[in-house]
């Protein structure tokens, strides 16, 4: 009976939950477990690791192992990170089972709503504006009718026994016309009529990456032949004529962009090096080493001033395009990060994880603004055990600041710019692995792990 006492007492010593009128607070809610479960080696008797919980300044202020809460930011408090390790060794407090579920999601709260120290307390959150404000720069669009294909040049396509996946793909800004990535090859699709306009070879092998320049008039394609070469093609969209070839890696290249002024374009693979050369010689600018694994994505930003790239352990950096100078490291996810998308304002950076993770990031200060730490939950298959996984593949801005996502769950995701799901549309044979919205905004284009296209027309629009 005593152990069932205890619980009682626990509970009755640290509400479980706190009222919907009442923020979660220190005082109230916070201080109460802290008391019962960390007072005794972090309070006013015993500092251990100069940590005092026992009082708000005390918990605000940290120890000698540094700030233990984060205000607004759960993930990166040494705290939560304690009282949640999965290492029984490790985890806080020691030498006694995980704290309740019911507490240490009432600290998570405290944590991300602003470390309040009483009901009326003001949150300690860095109060955020990202709201969305269309930026005209940042999309220059072309004058006279919009860049599509005219007649190009018949190619013949190499046999192949089944289609591959769909890895690349993009929508130009201004066009109805998307590029798809096929065995060494480009498709050139009108998106209205969905008739295939032309072809671009691409001898060097499957292309990994495809991106359409900032005016639509210049497509960037990046791959190769694994384990042997890999490059990036720059290719006129009207002509279909190749503008310039770009590095010779001994391995396909899986992460490509061009800089919105088209004097750059960057590369990286599996040697964990992101290369910058320049468009009008060919020539390497500089190289950038911080990544510890494989890089699996790659962006400018829209207004040029920064060059984000990820990597295959969850790594993810911030550059200063010009010179290759780090700016920020944004530290939050747990596993591969397969795409990242810039919002046409650059003042945001969404990023899409195999941990599950989908982030809106503010670039300004490197902080996750939005998180969706189960953006695309699997569906458990009747008589399937165990964890599912839960990856987040791809992820692509419109020009209004919706966001568009594809997952493992088989699942087409619509978000609103303040992070919201409006529409979802399900791929029930295969995996979609590319997603993008076409430039007026009215169609959702996927492809899928089968090799098929997808096409989707918003309701409302014709």
């Amino acid at each position: 009976m005593k152990p069932i006492i205890a619980i009682a007492i626990s509970c009755l010593a640290s509400p479980a939950f706190a009222d919907e009128k009442t923020p979660v607070n220190y005082n109230d809610h916070i201080k109460p477990i802290f008391r019962q479960h960390c007072a005794k080696c972090h309070g006013d008797d015993q500092q251990k690791a100069g940590l005092n919980l026992q009082s708000f300044e005390g918990a605000i202020k940290g120890g000698s192992g540094g700030k233990a809460v984060v205000a607004g930011r759960a993930s990166a408090s040494l705290l939560y990170q304690a009282i949640t390790n999965t290492d029984a060794e490790a985890r806080m407090p020691p030498n006694q089972p995980p704290l309740p579920e019911a507490q240490v999601k009432l600290i998570l709260a405290w944590i991300n709503d602003g470390l309040r120290e009483s009901a009326t307390s003001k949150s300690l959150a860095a109060i955020r504006d990202l709201t969305f404000k269309p930026t005209a720069s940042a999309m220059v669009k072309p004058d006279g009718p919009p860049p599509m294909p005219g007649k190009l040049p018949t190619v013949t396509l190499p046999p192949v026994n089944h289609k591959l996946p769909i890895v690349a793909m993009d929508a130009s800004p201004w066009a109805p016309l998307v590029a798809v990535a096929g065995q060494e090859h480009v498709r050139l699709i009108d998106i209205q009529t969905k008739k295939e306009l032309g072809v671009l070879p691409f001898p060097e092998g499957v292309p990994h990456v495809i991106r359409f320049s900032r005016d639509g008039a210049v497509l960037l394609v990046a791959g190769g032949k694994p384990v042997q070469s890999g490059k990036a093609v720059l290719f006129d969209v009207r002509s279909g004529k190749r503008l310039a070839e770009i590095g010779d890696e001994l391995d396909a290249v899986l992460a490509a962009d061009l800089s919105p002024d088209q004097q750059l374009v960057a590369i990286g693979g599996s040697g964990k090096i992101v290369k910058v050369y320049g468009t009008s010689d060919g020539l390497l600018k500089y190289k950038l080493t911080r990544h510890t694994d494989w890089i699996t994505a790659i962006g400018f930003s829209p207004d040029g001033n920064r060059l984000a790239t990820a990597d295959r352990s969850g790594g993810l950096h911030l550059w200063e395009p010009k010179t290759g100078g780090i700016l920020l490291t944004l530290a939050e996810h747990k596993a591969s990060i397969p795409s990242l998308h810039w919002r046409n304002d650059s003042r945001v950076l969404a990023t899409a994880g195999e941990d599950g993770l989908l982030i809106w990031w503010d670039v300004v200060d490197g902080w996750p603004a939005i998180s969706k730490p189960n953006a695309h939950p699997p569906k458990r298959p009747e008589g399937v055990y165990g964890r599912l996984r839960n990856g987040v593949l791809g992820v692509s801005f419109d020009g209004n600041g919706n966001l568009l996502t594809a997952g493992r769950d088989r699942v087409v995701r619509l978000w609103t710019a303040d992070g919201q799901t409006t529409k979802s549309f399900e791929v029930s044979e295969a995996i979609p692995v590319t997603s993008r919205i076409s430039h007026d905004g009215r169609t959702l284009i996927c492809g899928d792990s089968l090799g098929e296209l997808h096409f989707w027309t918003l309701p409302g629009t014709p």
